[in-house]
């Protein structure tokens, strides 16, 4: 038996589950196939572009740490809990910061004090002089106090703001709304300033960052779209956009950066899943193929058609490949509605009658 009726014989087997061939009116035997075998040329949607991949993390995230050392006297959030923009998230002691501010506010009260009665004391003397009751250095000893006045007042609100500011970071506040992904401390924890406390992550915005070949990079563009999947979610498709481009090539790999934003208003992503997928770089609709219903291993590329009830081959022109979705698009040899087939139902010589079986009914009972 020769290779292709081998194939034939396979894919009638395949088609037809058991059923057997059909004659054309002229009596010729026509191979039966099933409709996984063949596929329809229709117009949609396509996209090309360089393939990416990477971790997905939230866009905005950041790390709470103290700011003043000392005992943890509360915690208010726990891990998993939605905070808003300036919330309370835990509180250290501040009974050392507390003294330190009352007694920079008593030294600004005192400082304050001391400004008014030398400016008293110099519009008494000012008024003095115009009445040449006194000399000019009297007035200039009591201007100079005022001034050294004044400055010591300056100092004592400085140090206010400062011991204030200091005290309000013992209050630990979620710097953007967000939700808390990590927390690293406990009531009753010694803490040094600058030890971490909670990781606060916004899930609204999810980036994606990955790398291209430089040879691709005419195809990178600001803005444009990026579709893609994510592990966990097979059956769904994502789409964010690249917002940024890194100017400088890595020296080693000669690949550029890009940085992909994703919009995930309803939280279905979460932070350290694996995406998978491409730029779409050029977005076009014409008819479009399977990639698996084009035979490219001579020098033009073929598909095997069914027209008037015969096998045909008919040469095509490619255009752009989608290797998400694993199709291309086929700019001229046939056109939209015309019947190709698929796998193995390719070996089918040129001129075979051929048919293909209405689908099996799944739900029909012996």
């Amino acid at each position: 038996m020769t290779t292709a009726a081998l194939v034939v014989a396979l894919v009638t087997l395949a088609g037809c589950q058991g059923a057997e061939a059909t004659k054309t009116t002229t009596g010729t035997p026509a191979m039966v196939v099933g409709p996984e075998n063949i596929t329809v040329v229709k117009a949609q949607e396509i996209r090309s572009g360089p393939a990416i991949s990477g971790d997905l993390t939230p866009e905005e995230q950041a790390s709470v740490r103290a700011e003043v050392g000392g005992a943890v006297v509360q915690t208010m959030v726990e891990q998993g809990e939605r905070v808003a923009k300036g919330a309370v998230l835990a509180r250290i002691d501040d009974a050392t910061l507390r003294e330190a501010e009352l007694s920079a506010r008593a030294a600004v009260s005192t400082a304050q004090s001391s400004v008014d009665l030398n400016k008293r004391q110099l519009e008494r003397n000012e008024a003095l002089l115009k009445a040449g009751a006194i000399a000019e250095r009297d007035v200039d000893l009591v201007r100079n106090q005022y001034s050294s006045a004044e400055a010591q007042l300056a100092n004592a609100k400085s140090q206010l703001a400062n011991a204030s500011k200091q005290l309000d970071k013992a209050t630990v506040k979620a710097p953007f709304s967000g939700i808390v992904s990590t927390r690293s401390v406990n009531m009753g924890d010694i803490v040094q300033t600058g030890a971490a406390l909670y990781t606060i992550v916004n899930p609204a915005t999810m980036r994606l960052e990955a790398s291209v070949p430089a040879d691709q990079l005419a195809l990178i563009r600001v803005g444009a779209p990026v579709d893609f999947g994510v592990n966990g979610y097979p059956n769904r498709h994502f789409t964010g956009r690249i917002t940024r481009v890194n100017p400088v090539a890595d020296p080693s790999t000669r690949q550029v950066r890009i940085i992909v934003s994703l919009p995930n208003t309803n939280g279905t992503l979460v932070g350290g899943l694996f995406a998978d997928g491409h730029v779409a770089a050029e977005v076009r609709t014409a008819p479009v193929l399977p990639s698996s219903a084009v035979d490219e291993r001579g020098l033009r590329p073929f598909v095997m058609r069914i027209k008037n009830g015969l096998v045909a081959k008919a040469e095509v022109t490619l255009g752009i490949r989608d290797g998400a979705t694993e199709t291309v698009e086929v700019r001229s040899g046939v056109q939209s509605g015309d019947t190709i087939l698929l796998g193995a139902a390719r070996g089918i010589s040129e001129k075979t009658a051929i048919r293909v079986s209405a689908p099996s009914d799944t739900t029909r009972k012996p």
